[in-house]
């Protein structure tokens, strides 16, 4: 045996060992990473193991009743082609496309269309519009990513899969339905739509191409997301939802898997109106539910009909699976819900993640509020929240770091909850201003910053009252201090939208008039 046939054998047993490996993980459940799989490995030799281990998760996710897509293992592993993805899965033995894909140019015939499996169309032309790959599948069609012939654009194309091979005129205005939702939105946090239309009875949507994976992906990926990231996520995808009810459009089947996070991590809302229609495996219902049993608001269940505040409430376990790497449960069954959201309440976040704030933790507890009275009325309302929460996340500390990373004229140091910052003056006086923030509901906090002059002596009065015109930022007022009556210059601003170079401009300015207040009052330099 020649050396070079010798090493070419130890590499196609590497491999297989290396794919032995990867599948007894699999099959043990330990959900394993390809890419942990692939550390030290070769170029050459990575891409031969990357699609032995592709193939490997495609036909294990297939066997486990999920729908893995291309532009998931796309954006994961770059080195290969969306063409070559596309052919790993069309050799997948338990995958719904096993038919071989021609990547040609042949036009498909309309009246072809339904004797042909959807996936037949990537590498083929529907009217002007090339398919390149299957983007995603879900209940109503297929998604896939094509070229705009005309405009030479990417765009994502929607087309209609017909129910056991036909047609009815309520699936076709559902779809119809999403289309005039979503092109009555523009909105940086939702999926556009560009064109809705039917071509010898094929429908389809013509909708923005937005790179990247679903949040459903990303959490099925990393677990568990940092809090911030997923407030920031949350608090996208509740402005999305926010422009839609401003509209007087609900979406209806809020999910992760409805929710695109791009490479740059902005989220973005798509399936507008694409409620799925479920009757309950208990006659005592007799309802038709809209959405996804799993994200389904309490009200629901009972009768109600859907309202903004329920795509709150489905927004609001979005936050919580971001959060805990899970939904809180996973039923199946439509009574088993209808009776837990009757009768449980969610898990509070701090209890499985204790290192999240308590403003968190009430943040979800409101989102998911069973009773609608209790819930933010519409996704306006969640989002003020969110972002409120959002804001309070960021502790003073690094919100002053950045306001004086380059002032040599202030240090501050921490006495509890309050930060006091010594800023020096000209004429070697100096003066002490207090940063903190008042103990409310999230969306009332308020930072307050102020610096004392002196005390609230009624002698002073008149001549405060008449310094108090002059003082141009913020107000002189009287506060006790430590149980203590003082005149101070005080400014506030809502603890969740200010900004670094806010609270630089106000402890600057306030510092100065407090001290001219003092020096005016006292003659002194006291503080």
């Amino acid at each position: 045996m020649h050396d070079e046939d010798f090493d070419s054998l130890a590499l196609e047993r590497w491999i297989d060992a290396r794919c032995d490996e990867f599948q007894r993980a699999l099959s043990n459940g330990q959900s394993p990473r390809i890419e942990s799989f692939l550390v030290g490995v070769t170029p050459l030799d990575c891409r031969r193991l990357l699609k032995e281990l592709i193939g490997l998760d495609v036909d294990f996710r297939f066997a486990q009743n999920e729908q893995p897509v291309v532009s998931d293992y796309a954006q994961r592993f770059p080195s290969l082609s969306a063409e070559q993805i596309a052919s790993i899965f069309e050799s997948s033995e338990v995958n719904c496309f096993q038919s071989t894909v021609s990547f040609s140019e042949e036009k498909i015939e309309f009246d072809q269309l339904k004797r042909i499996g959807d996936h037949k169309l990537i590498g083929r032309k529907l009217h002007i519009y090339q398919c390149v790959s299957l983007l995603g599948a879900g209940a109503m069609g297929h998604v896939y990513l094509a070229l705009h012939d005309d405009l030479q654009r990417h765009c994502a194309l929607k087309i209609l899969a017909p129910k056991h091979g036909v047609y009815d005129n309520e699936y076709i205005a559902q779809f119809q339905q999403e289309g005039q939702a979503a092109a009555a939105l523009i909105h940086p946090n939702i999926v556009g739509l560009h064109a809705i239309g039917c071509i010898a009875d094929t429908h389809f949507l013509e909708m923005e191409y937005v790179p990247g994976i679903s949040l459903q992906q990303l959490i099925n990926n990393e677990g568990p997301l940092p809090t911030v990231r997923a407030l920031r996520l949350a608090t996208m995808v509740a402005d999305g939802l926010a422009a839609a009810h401003r509209a007087g459009i609900m979406h209806r089947d809020v999910k992760p898997a409805n929710v695109i996070v791009t490479p740059e991590g902005i989220a973005k809302v798509g399936d507008f109106g694409l409620a799925k229609k479920l009757m309950s495996d208990n006659e005592d219902f007799g309802k038709v539910f809209c959405g996804t049993p799993n994200y389904m608001a309490p009200e629901l269940f009972q009768g109600i009909n859907a309202s903004p505040a329920s795509d709150v409430y489905a927004l609001g376990l979005c936050l919580f699976q971001m959060l805990i790497g899970k939904l809180p449960w996973q039923e199946t069954s439509l009574t088993h819900l209808a009776c837990f959201g009757r009768t449980e309440t969610i898990p509070n976040v701090r209890d499985i993640r204790p290192e999240l704030s308590p403003a968190i933790a009430d943040c979800v507890e409101l989102l998911t509020a069973s009773s609608l009275s209790q819930r933010p009325a519409n996704a306006v309302a969640a989002s003020k929240l969110l972002h409120a929460v959002m804001g309070s996340e960021r502790d003073i500390e690094s919100l002053l770091i950045e306001a004086f990373a380059n002032d040599t004229t202030i240090t501050w140091n921490r006495e509890g909850e309050r930060y006091s910052l010594t800023r020096q003056l000209p004429g070697n006086r100096r003066q002490i201003v207090f940063v903190e923030t008042t103990e409310h509901a999230t969306l009332e906090r308020i930072l307050l910053i102020f610096s004392t002059c002196c005390d609230a002596n009624p002698s002073y009065y008149e001549q405060a009252l008449r310094q108090n015109w002059i003082v141009m930022h913020g107000s002189l007022a009287i506060r006790d201090i430590d149980g203590k009556p003082m005149f101070v210059v005080i400014n506030a601003y809502p603890r969740s939208t200010v900004a670094p170079e806010e609270i630089r401009r106000s402890v600057i300015d306030i510092a100065s008039q407090a001290d001219e207040v003092e020096r005016h009052l006292t003659g002194t330099d006291r503080y």
